[in-house]
């Protein structure tokens, strides 16, 4: 796996294959392991100078001045038995010189599949199949997902299709994320106080983690409606700096220790749907508002909501449905999900339908040292 930096100049000179791709609602850079050193400390700071970072702008490298549209995946071929491929999502910050590995992306993910068909790491699709499915470990959560994908005739992805999400233009080819034994994948537990409700300087919280460790709570519990707009949010210095208060204290609850320096848990306040959904949000990613919501983050709150006296269910308005449509700033997000509870809870199945799209293929030039 990787390679050894033994020269820095070899990266500005030779520069690194890279395709670009949306996955999702995100964009990103998609790296082959084998591409990249195999030093951790030496690959990071290579990300940060092909990304740009730190600089808001990223104005000098390929970076899009935003978290959501400056992220990174590492994939490589699995020994794991049954096993296709591995998935390592990065997240560079913007403005800072650091790079986390402590959160999954279900964005980046559904683009992970035709990635790997287009740089050969799973084997081309049979003769005459019209889609594909591939098994994917997920290396931050240690869990396991299943992807399907269409190809075209000639064996490759196929990212022409009818389906369309909210927060991306147009439509796209389907792709099918169906997500094994993910609850608790970075915190351990699918709730790691053990309670469906915690409450954290007067605020009633669910601490939860179904592939992604998200503090739920209820909008007007501090003080707004969860209807505003992202930079509405974001300009209110006082509810920022309540949300941060929260997260700062639920990182040791839900065994992810001091979290001022990461960027999990989200924050996500809840309150009732206002466009035909079943639950409406509004998260921070943890600083800045999303423009929609993640995915892995949408499938904990869909999650939360199913759970009895939590702030999710005390707002949603859910069906006999396993789906669970959590609306956001720029639309709504569908998760497919099954709990039972019967003394424990047991999260019977997560599923949720993206698209991606291949942007550029190429070698990208990190900028000098």
């Amino acid at each position: 796996m990787g390679q050894t930096a033994s020269v820095t100049d070899r990266w500005n000179l030779d520069g690194v294959r890279c395709l670009l791709m949306r996955g999702g609602t995100s964009k990103g850079a998609f790296f082959v392991a084998d591409d990249l050193p195999d030093d951790v400390d030496e690959r990071d700071r290579l990300i940060l100078r092909i990304m740009g970072s730190p600089d808001p702008r990223q104005i000098d490298g390929v970076g899009g001045a935003h978290p959501l549209t400056s992220k990174v995946a590492v994939v490589g071929p699995s020994e794991r038995p049954g096993v296709d491929i591995e998935y390592l999502f990065l997240q560079p910050s913007v403005d800072e010189a650091l790079v986390s590995d402590r959160q999954n992306c279900g964005n980046m993910l559904a683009a992970v599949g035709p990635f790997a068909l287009e740089r050969g790491l799973i084997g081309p699709a049979p003769e005459g199949a019209t889609a594909v499915s591939t098994r994917i470990h997920m290396v931050n959560t240690d869990s396991l997902v299943t992807a399907r994908f269409p190809v075209r005739l000639d064996g490759a992805p196929e990212y022409a299709g009818d389906t369309a999400i909210d927060g991306v233009p147009g439509t796209a080819a389907e792709i099918t994320l169906d997500f094994e034994d993910v609850a608790g994948g970075s915190c351990g537990a699918l709730l790691p106080t053990g309670r469906f409700v915690d409450v954290i300087d007067g605020v009633e919280c669910t601490l939860i983690d179904n592939g992604m460790p998200v503090v739920v709570l209820r909008a007007t519990d501090v003080g707004v409606a969860g209807t505003e707009s992202p930079a509405e949010l974001e300009a209110n210095d006082d509810l920022r700096a309540r949300l941060e208060s929260i997260r700062l204290q639920a990182g040791p609850l839900m065994q992810l220790g001091d979290v001022t320096d990461t960027t999990v848990p989200k924050m996500s306040m809840v309150s009732p749907p206002v466009s035909g959904g079943h639950l409406n949000t509004r998260t921070f990613i943890p600083h800045r508002c999303h423009e929609a919501i993640g995915v892995l983050g949408a499938v904990s709150v869909a999650t939360a909501a199913r759970l009895p006296g939590t702030p999710a269910a005390d707002v949603a308005r859910l069906d006999e449905g396993a789906t669970v449509v959590c609306e956001h700033p720029t639309g709504s997000f569908a998760a497919s999900v099954v709990v039972r509870v019967n003394g424990s809870v047991e999260v019977e199945r997560a599923g949720i339908v993206r698209t991606a799209r291949k942007l550029m293929d190429g070698t990208v030039f990190p900028r000098p040292t």
